[in-house]
């Protein structure tokens, strides 16, 4: 360490600085201090870097905005809910069936929630919507205590917690899917609640500068773990928050300093990390470390020896000094330095217990939720540091098990009931009763004033949004006609397909496409220009090929979201576009379009969030199927998307082969979700090889959209009666079933019937349907699914040939009422032509011929010796080793 040689000296700079701050203000000391940074650097000066700050509250004692409330009565209201949140979790462990639940998460965040609801969690008006809270999952029996004493949910709630099945009950966590009018984002899955809120303010943002929807000073808000903050979805995006200046988004990080099993960082900082991490991605950082109780020591530390006391303490010292009393604090904190602890001697042991950390202080928290509101041009962090397990003392404060503390003893819940005052006698305890003063009560009154003034009870949630009047199937006229002679892909199909919609008068303006870097690979770099992509600072530079049609246009007005290389940012992006029909009451038609392989096994946490959320919108999977991308190889070729899809039980998954197709499942989609107002969100899949897209058969629609319809046939010459197939294909390699029904007739005389399946899942989920109801209706004809109403009555066995794992059509094969060969993609994909690929992964014509044979030798319509001529002729090798395995 640097000794000071001349301390007068540094005295007299220390004094010139004091000078300046009291006569100009400390924004005129900023650019002194900078102005004197930049000279020294320009000499040579290396200057100490940091950008973290010493480990005390941001924010000066003598610049606290002062909370307007009355404290006591807050407290009171606090502690009942304290309690009320305490009694549900233990009331549900005593009861049969083990429910779980958590107290500990809540307990340290008591008062940041608090402090939230009483001054600035607004529930909006009918000139703007209300703000977007996501809670910290683990803190919902917090939020269910509060809506108790509010009298918006009774004992009889309280007392389903965790029981949801006859529908009654109160969710473990948030999920609006099981509770539709109270909460509004799923948060419980770490990291999703930050991502999630990170781009919900930048699609506000977003309307905001297309005119859309007016979103005056609405904020999102959201709380956090520090524990949390190690996953990579929480701190992904952050910088895209400061790039942005997203001044409408306010992350709350409870900082009690541990994760399930022990410290977060025991040998460090949590809260300096953090610190450093997001100043370093330009966010306003405030840092709320100590309570009011510790003001008259900051004054009297005219040294500095206890900031640097508090700046030597790691983690674990922290959580030690709580957990092991004031005793052990007095001994291995202030009596690091005898002039320490010559400073506090006065203090008793419970003066020291009392000396409180911020986030348990309203004060303290006022003041930070007070500047996060007001500052502009960035995105606010508190890090708030809290003890978890606040409040029980022995039987769980700042100790590593406290996570899974679910019961207390009797004398446990007598001091609990005394540290917060809940006016319950002993003889009352054993039960847990709740608690809820009379609503005429100071406290009830208090409480639902405060709420009153913020426009209302927090969480709840809007399940539907004005219908919307969709396009009908005649705005897709040149996609419903064909291509005639030109071979051009589906995802050029699905490029005018879009191009028409963002044209439409009706819905133009609320389809927002949406591309992590992918455009130019699914050719609709055409829509730069003509739509712009959005950015809030718009374009300062002159793009490289603005001499181009298609140049790189940036607008704050833009329509596209471009989010760059980042799957999970924009996925997170397209579910706030999903939900603006809840959360904005302005319904948007999001498209997200990327790599098939790296959309659901990327983001399948979120996409199932997006199920529970109950999306509306569309997932657009690019360049789908094994060996359709081909020459990209393993890592990008997809052959189980649509099974992922379907594990997702509103996500209804298409995989059209043909425009006509499309445009039938994304119109009637539209259909389903803005006029319906059904929560569903649609995946459909586009691939890059290029045919002739034929016009839609006749009738065709009824069959695209429930999973399959008969596209032709191939018949043989002579009445003489020969052998038929049924020949079902889906997406590209429906090609491949067409021209192997050809192969059929021309080289072994049998002729096909050619189904066009667009949806296996659909098919699957219609089967266990109809399968589920005749279980329950043994009294009633039974009902036939779908599928086996299209091929009952056809002639000869069925094979099944897609660009997927074998799986996906073979979900069917309990509905088919004949015998079934599946043929599909299982095994790892590589780099080669396409028709090498197929090959190899013995889904190509040649194969789907030989399947078929070997059908028919089944049902002795064949000689087996005519299959294995036909795998001569074709050149199949049957030692080749399974594609699984190789």
């Amino acid at each position: 360490m640097y000794q000071d040689e001349d301390p007068i000296e540094t005295q007299e700079w220390m004094e010139a600085l004091d000078s300046l701050i009291d006569n100009e203000g400390i924004d005129r000391a900023k650019f002194i201090l900078e102005r004197l940074s930049e000279r020294a650097s320009r000499e040579g000066t290396q200057l100490p870097y940091s950008i973290t700050t010493p480990f005390r509250n941001t924010i000066p004692l003598k610049q606290e905005a002062r909370m307007p409330g009355d404290l006591f009565m807050e407290r009171r209201i606090r502690s009942l809910i304290r309690w009320n949140a305490m009694a549900m979790v233990l009331r549900a462990n005593q009861r049969p069936g083990e429910l779980g639940g958590h107290i500990s998460s809540f307990s340290s965040a008591a008062t940041l929630y608090d402090v939230g609801f009483n001054y600035f969690f607004n529930a909006g008006n009918e000139k703007q919507e209300s703000d977007l809270v996501y809670f910290q999952g683990h803190s919902a029996p917090g939020i269910y205590a509060r809506s108790y004493l509010e009298g918006r949910l009774e004992e009889e709630h309280l007392d389903k917690y965790r029981e949801e099945v006859d529908g009654n009950g109160l969710s473990s966590y948030p999920h609006p899917w099981l509770m539709p009018d109270y909460w509004q984002f799923p948060t419980v899955s770490m990291g999703l609640g930050p991502i999630q809120a990170i781009y919900q303010a930048h699609v506000m943002k977003y309307l905001h500068s297309r005119e859309l929807v007016d979103m005056g000073d609405r904020h999102v808000w959201c709380f956090v773990g520090d524990g949390e903050c190690d996953e990579p979805e929480t701190l992904g995006s952050i910088s895209m928050a400061g790039r942005e200046k997203l001044d409408n988004l306010i992350f709350v990080v409870n900082c009690n300093l541990q994760r399930l099993d022990g410290p977060v960082r025991g040998n460090g900082k949590i809260i300096q990390e953090l610190e450093g991490v997001f100043r370093g991605a330009n966010w306003n950082v405030l840092k709320v470390v100590w309570g009011r109780m510790w003001d008259p020591l900051f004054d009297q530390d005219q040294d500095g020896l206890m900031q640097r006391a508090m700046d030597e303490s790691c983690d674990g010292d922290l959580q030690n000094y709580k957990s092991n009393g004031p005793a052990y604090t007095r001994k291995n904190f202030f009596g690091r330095y005898p002039e320490l602890a010559k400073m506090v001697e006065h203090l008793t042991d419970d003066d020291i217990n009392k000396l409180n950390r911020g986030g348990h202080d309203p004060y303290k928290v006022y003041a930070a939720y007070h500047n996060a509101v007001h500052h502009k041009g960035q995105p606010t962090v508190i890090l708030a540091h809290t003890i978890k397990g606040y409040g029980f003392g022995d039987a769980g404060e700042a100790q590593n098990t406290t996570h899974s503390l679910k019961k207390l003893d009797i004398d446990q819940l007598k001091r609990f009931r005394d540290r917060f005052a809940v006016p319950l006698k002993d003889e009352e305890l054993e039960k847990v009763p709740y608690y809820r003063p009379a609503p005429d009560s100071p406290e009830m009154v208090y409480m639902k004033k405060r709420r009153q003034e913020l426009g209302g009870f927090l969480p709840k949630r809007r399940k539907d949004s004005q219908p919307l009047k969709v396009p009908g199937l005649d705005i897709f006229k040149n996609l419903l006609e064909g291509s005639g002679d030109r071979k051009i892909s589906t995802t050029m199909a699905f490029v005018r397909l879009l191009t028409s919609l963002t044209k439409d008068k009706r819905v133009g303006k609320r389809v927002v496409p949406i591309v992590p870097d992918e455009a130019r690979t699914f050719g609709m770099e055409g829509m730069f220009r003509q739509l712009g992509i959005y950015t809030s600072e718009g374009q300062k530079y002159t793009p490289q090929d603005r001499d181009q049609i298609m140049y790189y246009k940036e607008d704050k007005k833009g329509q596209i979201l471009e989010e760059g290389i980042n799957e999970d940012g924009s996925m997170a992006a397209w579910m706030a576009c999903a939900t603006s029909y809840s959360t904005n009451d302005f319904p948007l038609i999001p498209f997200y379009c990327f790599y098939s392989m790296f959309g659901f096994q990327r983001v399948g946490d979120l996409a199932w969030a997006s199920g529970d959320i109950q999306a509306r919108g569309f997932l657009v999977g690019g360049t789908a199927g094994r060996t359709t991308l081909n020459g990209e190889g393993l890592q990008h070729q997809d052959g189980h998307s649509l099974i992922l899809a379907q594990t997702i039980p509103n996500c209804v998954a298409y995989d059209p082969a043909y425009a006509y197709e499309m445009a039938v499942v994304v119109q009637d989609g539209m259909r389903r979700m803005y006029e319906e107002n059904e929560n569903v969100f649609y995946y459909v899949t586009m691939m890059n090889e290029n045919y002739e897209q034929p016009a839609m058969p006749k009738g065709a629609e009824d069959g695209i959209i429930k999973g399959m319809y008969k596209f032709g046939a191939v018949d043989t010459k002579g009445r003489k009666k020969k052998p038929r197939v049924q020949l079902l294909g889906a997406g590209t390699i429906l090609n491949e079933v067409r021209a192997a029904a050809e192969l059929l007739r021309d080289d072994y005389g049998v002729a096909s019937d050619i189904w066009s399946v667009t949806s296996f899942n659909e098919l699957a989920r219609d089967g266990q349907h109809v399968d589920r109801w005749n279980k329950l209706h043994p009294d009633d004809k039974p009902k036939q699914p779908y599928v086996t109403q299209c091929l009952q009555k056809q002639i000869g066995p069925v094979v099944a040939s897609t660009d997927y794992m074998k799986l996906y059509a073979d979900q069917v094969r309990a509905w088919v009422p004949k015998h079934y060969e599946v043929l599909g993609t299982d095994g790892f994909g590589r780099s080669d032509t396409r028709e090498r690929l197929r090959s190899f992964f013995e889904v190509d014509r040649y194969h789907v011929v030989v399947a078929a044979l070997r059908a028919l030798a089944a049902d002795g319509e064949m000689e087996q010796k005519q299959v294995l001529e036909a795998m001569r002729k074709y050149n199949i090798d049957r030692n080749k080793p399974n594609p699984v395995k190789s």
